[in-house]
């Protein structure tokens, strides 16, 4: 074995064997009250956590108490059965149930177009999950055909929502909260709930915003100048060398850094590099 290989494999190791220490420490239940993910276990349905995960993950975006109180609120309008309410309201109804709805750019009326959507998908399909499922092709080596034709599917749907809410990636976004969503509907451990069992994990994309991407480029994953889509799969192939089968396993510890007490991303990440 060449002394580079050598080198390269035993720096691998030793990522992987602190990325597993992150997750062994952050990746729990006690600390998704972090995270907008806790709103999708206040609900015992499947069908109910897929709605709610679309809205709670849609709304994921800026300070995280004001992605709180509008996912409470947002949440508020739908009941204590929120896919029974999509799938039966009208778009009249929505849009009346969210009229002074805001989450910084997002508006009432994007939230009602995208539920109203979702609510036909789920109807029409027996769940998001089969409809998302429904996507995949044999030739897809990754989740983003699948996500473009996903959304695709949804604005049809909906008689059209803005992109800010929901963009696809074929315009080159990263789809942050978009894969956040599919992180938690794929994957089943301590922290993800993992509703759909025909999507496998490893073709799951990192959710990456601007935290991820500068701790990506810390753990030298990236050299790409912008977080956008291409950024995301370059980084998602530096985690899948190391997990192979579940390459966003990492991503809730990770994000944990900076975020919560005690949790120090200078000194989790100190001497790492890919």
């Amino acid at each position: 074995m060449r002394p580079e290989a050598s080198k390269s494999r035993g720096s691998r190791a030793a990522v992987r064997d602190a990325l597993e220490g992150l997750y062994a420490r952050y990746n729990d239940r006690r600390y998704i009250s972090s995270d907008p993910l806790e709103f999708v276990y206040r609900y015992e349905r499947s069908e109910d956590r897929e709605i709610a995960g679309l809205v709670a993950s849609s709304l994921a975006f800026g300070a995280v108490p004001q992605i709180r109180a509008s996912v409470a609120r947002a949440l508020e309008v739908l009941g204590n059965a929120p896919a029974e309410y999509c799938r039966g309201a009208s778009p009249g109804a929505l849009i009346s149930a969210f009229r002074g709805f805001k989450h910084r750019w997002i508006t009432g009326d994007d939230m009602a177009s995208l539920l109203f959507g979702a609510g036909r998908a789920s109807r029409e399909h027996g769940s998001l999950g089969a409809l998302f499922t429904s996507m995949l092709e044999e030739r897809d080596t990754d989740a983003v055909p699948a996500t473009a034709r996903f959304v695709a599917v949804l604005r049809g749907k909906s008689e059209g929502f803005r992109a800010c809410l929901l963009p696809s990636p074929e315009s080159g976004s990263a789809c942050k909260r978009l894969n956040l969503f599919l992180r938690w509907m794929v994957r089943r451990d301590a922290v993800d709930p993992g509703l759909w069992s025909g999507v496998p994990p490893s073709m799951l994309l990192v959710p990456l915003d601007t935290h991820m991407y500068r701790i990506s480029m810390r753990l030298g994953l990236t050299g790409r100048k912008t977080a956008d889509l291409a950024a995301a799969q370059e980084i998602t192939e530096g985690f899948r060398a190391l997990a192979p089968e579940d390459p966003v396993k990492y991503d809730f510890a990770l994000t944990r850094l900076g975020i919560l007490k005690g949790a120090r991303e200078e000194e989790s990440l100190a001497g790492l590099c890919c």
